[in-house]
């Protein structure tokens, strides 16, 4: 199953907490804020994700504009907006927060007990002290980590074997991102 796949899914069923009541109350369509680091034109990749999850959404049933609603708030590159940028997107009581930057996923945790927060992260939400666990986030938070630098020793080896003749390898990481206890 593909990232984009499970992220559907996860938002998916956020969407299906709504209580029965709230959701058949009249003209009232659910939103569903999502909040990038970047800006609209900024990744190729982003632009993907974005179609993707739409395309995820419309397979489901949900037709932006029609029964669900899309909220995009862009903080083009400043980190110090997210906090701001998650306030406004829980004024608008959405039914479901999407946030990937670390500085957003923490001021939506701080924000909010309610608003079901769906999380996508390439750095440890354990690590990070965002979630208790992975296979029980607890809280309101739940979503997709992408550990893969617990991957990185076995991606070595992997070069090692097929380039025999290697006599340097060079790392580059952000040295500033959390690495999983042990890896310091």
């Amino acid at each position: 199953m593909s990232k984009k796949t499970i992220i559907v899914l996860l938002i998916s069923l956020a969407l299906w907490s709504i209580p029965f009541v709230e959701a058949q109350q009249a003209g009232k369509v659910p939103v569903i804020g999502i909040l990038s680091p970047g800006s609209v034109g900024l990744r190729d990749t982003y632009l993907q994700f974005v179609e993707a999850f739409r395309q995820g959404l419309r397979d489901l049933g949900y037709v932006e504009g029609k029964n669900i609603q899309l909220e995009y708030r862009y903080a083009e590159g400043n980190l110090d907006r997210m906090p701001d940028l998650v306030a406004e997107l829980v004024q608008l009581k959405p039914a479901v927060i999407v946030v990937s930057a670390v500085p957003a996923i923490r001021a939506a945790k701080q924000m909010t007990k309610t608003i079901p927060i769906v999380i996508i992260t390439t750095v440890d939400p354990i690590a990070m002290g965002i979630v208790d666990s992975l296979a029980r986030p607890g809280g309101n938070i739940t979503g997709l980590a992408l550990l893969t630098r617990d991957l990185s020793a076995k991606r070595l080896e992997l070069l090692t074997e097929v380039i025999q003749k290697k006599s340097r390898a060079a790392v580059l990481w952000d040295s500033d991102a959390p690495w999983p206890e042990g890896c310091s």
